[in-house]
């Protein structure tokens, strides 16, 4: 009887070991075919196995803050703020930051629900998130309090300026930092044959941007290392306005009486909320009806141009894209080529 038993044991392990040499037989030869595209359902339950093992799988990465747990892999994200990064990587974000006065970046066309920055976190526990992203503007308390939520990364100050190391911070923090490599030669393609065209068209005429504050009525000139808009002289290389190179915050108020003093050769302007057709902004708007507006140089030359303010209110590299194709359609209506 026990003969018995051990000749079937053995005859059980040689059928294991035949299948299991037929099966190694099969996963070479049909690897052209995976190549190709093919998915049996086997290989699509074994990357659903390895995702949820990535996912599960944790690494420790140091932020602004603090060294952070997070998983190697991670699935659903929140970027507050850095939408545009998620999806410029080709990540969809569970939600979207959101201010009941300022609205939400609708450049991303994101269907997403909103996260209302001014409301409690804890709208944030249902979405059952891996992982948190939050931007400069949150400090270590409200780092904090995001961490009791999900891990989260706070991006380091260092970064903050440029565009390229945000967009290279993220990509690895999500596991995927090929991605940032992909995205930066589009990017940078896009921005090298900007440069070139505006050497030829707009050359060292004088740039500036100013927004319209609508809640305070007010003019903001935007310096050159502004987050919003710097890139537009670092990167894309436009000349700014001496009054623009040489301040030293990010904006300053520029009072009716100094708008004379505002010579550029172009003026981009923005409203701070809502758009241009907002009822509600209209009258802060009169400050570009005022005589003294009218004397400036580049309102005469009909050189004030009006953008959106959604992107333009952005220094990341969707909307750095976005800002490119406004100049190449605003500078070439305004500039012959030389």
């Amino acid at each position: 009887m026990i003969a018995l038993v051990q000749r079937a044991v053995a005859a059980a392990l040689l059928l294991t070991m035949l299948t299991a040499c037929g099966s190694g037989s099969s996963d070479t030869v049909g690897g052209q075919a995976a190549a190709g595209g093919n998915d049996t359902p086997l290989n699509s339950q074994q990357k659903q196995a390895e995702a949820e093992r990535g996912a599960k799988q944790t690494r420790t990465v140091k932020d602004e803050f603090s060294q952070v747990e997070i998983p190697a892999r991670p699935k659903r994200v929140a970027g507050i703020y850095v939408e545009d990064y998620l999806k410029a990587l080709g990540v969809t974000p569970v939600v979207q930051w959101y201010h009941p006065t300022w609205g939400k970046q609708d450049y991303l066309k994101l269907d997403v629900p909103q996260f209302d920055i001014t409301g409690s976190l804890e709208a944030l526990i249902a979405q059952d998130l891996d992982l948190i992203i939050v931007d400069g503007s949150v400090d270590q308390a409200k780092y904090e309090q995001y961490s009791k939520i999900a891990p989260t990364y706070r991006l380091p100050e260092p970064i903050l300026q440029s565009s390229e190391a945000i967009l290279r911070t993220i990509a690895d923090v999500l596991g995927i930092p090929e991605k940032a490599d992909s995205v930066l030669a589009s990017y940078n393609a896009k921005v090298n044959d900007a440069k070139a065209k505006f050497q030829k068209t707009v050359g060292k005429q004088t740039v500036a941007v100013i927004r319209v504050n609508t809640g305070d009525k007010t003019i903001a000139l935007f310096g050159a290392t502004n987050r919003y808009t710097g890139q537009i002289y670092s990167e894309f290389g436009l000349e700014p306005h001496p009054l623009v190179r040489t301040m030293k915050a990010f904006q300053e108020i520029l009072s009716e009486e100094a708008f004379p003093s505002l010579d550029a050769d172009h003026i981009i302007v923005l409203p701070s909320n809502g758009g241009w057709d907002s009822k509600e902004n209209q009258e802060a708007f009169k400050l570009l009806d005022s005589p003294l507006w009218k004397s400036v140089p580049a309102f005469k030359n009909g050189h004030v141009y009006k953008v959106d303010r959604t992107f333009w209110q952005s220094g990341a590299i969707t909307a750095n894209m976005m800002k490119l194709d406004d100049l190449f359609r605003l500078l070439a209506r305004s500039i012959p080529s030389r």
